[in-house]
């Protein structure tokens, strides 16, 4: 694995004077911050959490060199003694959290920070940084595996990422949530995810013929060998040299086409004349897969609307960028403050009624039906309260008392969905392999009802708080108003 890079100073400059003024004041105060997000992206009904292993290792990571601290002096704003302070400091808190590959929706704390003011402040927007942005490529890569309704999805996007690590990261998030593998070849050998690609059409127009073109890569890949049919004219040219090729060279040398790819056009229309050329051709077996500015709704147009014959889809800039729904709002709120042994909940106020945040130190737990083992709803509880799943069950409204749920004892199961990560700065948590995030995240997928998952107007899925959580955060809004 890579040295990790020092990202230390990957923050925000307002966690750093802020933390000045932390260490003149009260250095040992203890807080806790929830991350959160107000909004799933494109309207959908949920996101699939991804990133969590970057935000272990920038935590294990955390501190700042020789070079940092003489950078900082240079801006002349930091004290010598708060300086001193900076180099010496470490991650000693406690953060729980949401298993990557997580289905999960807004307002429910998706990472906890129980830590010393100074560095729960410093590690905010790396923790931010590495969630947002994995995230919301990890929710846009699912629904447009979603759309293809089991077809493969490969992530072409590198060259239309915003950076090499948005490269690098979101080809890992979109594996996380079902792609078949990647375009970017650092990818493959950093995480191990499958890399796939074939040629451009600068390959093809080197050659004098685009048949001379075909013949050379088959006999160069005889065992993968997908052409590219579209430089000069998909069914006038393209397809007619890839079957002859097929037929003048692989077949005879006991391989097979195993695909052939069409980047422009109408691809409805050319994935059937294609197909049928093919089959005409007894080559059944050789796989059809398009590329060009598709997206989740392009690619349910083309299978559900217009009968296309499609066997895969690469798709670029519209995932790697999340090009729809390109910010993913992931937020850091202070929710606690440790006073004389005792936690005083915190809460931030709003007119905006979403921006009211949930106040306390809180678990969260995911509810399922014990009869169908689907997921019913989270519940955020004091962390003080537990759960008899004999008992009947009342989840509130964030904000109503009257608007409640009653669940039956009996009728459900419950899971807690904050596990720890690390305690008292040791990392007690076990990161997964990439294809065991992979297969959790599909099998909780299977958990979400489809009315939830559908793109168009998706059902709301319930984010309730138990009673006493209500209580107090009703209580705390009337008393700052």
């Amino acid at each position: 694995m890579d040295e990790p890079r020092n990202l230390t100073l990957v923050m925000d400059f307002y966690e750093l004077t802020m933390s000045q003024c932390y260490f003149n004041q009260n250095k040992d105060l203890e807080v806790v911050f929830d991350l959160f997000y107000r909004k799933n992206p494109d309207d959908g009904g949920l996101c699939v959490l991804a990133g969590l292993e970057q935000v272990v290792e920038y935590v294990k990571n955390l501190h700042f060199s020789k070079g940092d601290i003489e950078y900082l002096a240079s801006l002349g704003q930091f004290s010598p003694e708060f300086l001193e302070y900076l180099s010496t400091v470490r991650f000693t808190g406690d953060i729980d959290a949401i298993p990557e590959g997580t289905p999960v929706f807004p307002h429910e704390p998706l990472i906890r920070v129980r830590a010393k003011i100074i560095e729960a402040q410093l590690v905010e927007t790396a923790i931010l940084l590495a969630l947002n942005h994995q995230t919301l490529i990890a929710t846009k890569a699912r629904r447009i595996v979603q759309a293809a309704e089991g077809r493969a999805v490969m992530e072409f996007g590198a060259r239309r990422a915003h950076n090499f690590d948005a490269a690098i990261y979101g080809a890992r998030a979109a594996y996380i949530a079902g792609c078949a593998g990647s375009a970017t070849t650092y990818a493959g050998e950093k995480f191990q995810i499958p890399v796939l690609g074939t040629m451009a059409h600068s390959f093809i127009q080197s050659f004098p013929s685009e048949y001379d073109a075909f013949l050379y890569y088959a006999k160069t890949y005889p065992n993968a060998c997908t052409l590219l049919i579209d430089t000069y004219s998909t069914l006038k040219s393209g397809i007619e040299n890839a079957i002859k090729v097929a037929k003048d060279y692989l077949e005879p040398n006991g391989y097979r086409l195993k695909g052939v790819r069409i980047d422009s056009g109408d691809m409805a229309y050319l994935s059937k004349k294609v197909r049928a050329r093919l089959d005409a051709a007894g080559m059944e077996d050789c796989a059809i897969v398009v590329s060009n500015s598709l997206d989740e709704y392009v690619i349910e147009s083309l299978i559900r609307q217009q009968g296309a014959k499609i066997d895969a889809f690469g798709v670029g800039e519209n995932l790697i960028c999340s090009k729809n729904s390109p910010v993913f709002g992931g937020v850091y709120k202070m929710v606690a403050i440790k006073e004389d042994g005792r936690w005083i909940p915190k809460i931030k106020i709003s007119d905006n009624v979403g921006k009211v945040t949930n106040p306390g130190v809180k678990d969260l737990y995911r509810i399922y039906d014990r009869e169908t083992k689907m997921a019913i709803a989270d519940l955020m509880t004091l962390q003080e309260e537990t759960i008899d799943t004999k008992a009947d069950l009342r989840i509130f409204h964030p904000m109503n008392r009257w608007k409640y749920k009653v669940i039956p004892g009996g009728t459900y199961d419950v899971r807690p969905l904050l596990v720890p990560v690390f305690k008292a700065g040791e990392l007690v948590y076990d990161l997964p392999s990439l294809e065991a995030v992979r297969a959790y995240s599909k099998s909780e997928l299977d958990t979400i009802w489809d009315e939830i998952k559908r793109f168009a107007f998706p059902q709301e899925y319930y984010v309730d708080l138990s009673e006493k959580l209500l209580d107090l955060k009703l209580r705390l809004l009337e008393q700052y108003r």
